[in-house]
């Protein structure tokens, strides 16, 4: 059986990219950007590998787990997401995920936890002062790019928030 991989992530351009790379590389890839669409698609054909989103928009990913594994048993299943824990790390494998990857991630670090067994040893978090950029980026995409809205919704005064972000992006 050819290699395929069915992304799910409600993040397009990060979806199209990976499915690029995936192409270029041999492999089949699908994109669905929804709950909807990855049923729609594990219906349909069978996949080697399907890689999910924690976030999809207002759904948590950790619930289509099982309705994924319903479908497609056999597959390679990988949670990526931007938001690492260990919580939802262990909650995700509970659930019948197979590995776990935070993000950002490029097609060769999908395609090496793709292709090895789950290891909680291996789970490094994301450092506090990353985990702070990615959740103020999160509110702030949820505000429509409003600052003084999302320095309202993360009780925070709006001078601390534009210094926040005005620093560049910290690393793991």
């Amino acid at each position: 059986m050819t290699r395929s991989i069915l992304i799910v992530d409600d993040d397009a351009v990060f979806a199209s990219t990976l499915a690029l790379s995936f192409e270029r590389k041999g492999i089949q890839a699908c994109v669905a950007l929804n709950k909807e669409q990855a049923l729609a698609a594990v219906g349909q054909q069978q996949f080697t590998d399907i890689t999910l989103d924690l976030n999809l928009g207002e759904q948590s990913g950790l619930q289509l787990i099982a309705q994924l594994r319903s479908f497609q048993a056999q597959a390679n299943l990988l949670v990526l997401t931007g938001y690492a824990s260990i919580a939802t790390t262990v909650q995700a494998i509970k659930l019948g995920a197979d590995n776990y990857l935070a993000k950002p991630a490029d097609s060769a670090a999908v395609l090496r936890a793709l292709d090895d067994d789950a290891n909680p040893n291996d789970f490094q978090p994301m450092s506090v002062s990353r985990l702070e950029w990615e959740h103020i980026q999160r509110v702030l995409n949820e505000h429509d790019g409003n600052v003084s809205a999302t320095a309202r919704a993360l009780n925070m005064h709006r001078r601390t928030l534009q210094r926040k972000l005005a620093k560049r992006p910290v690393g793991r």
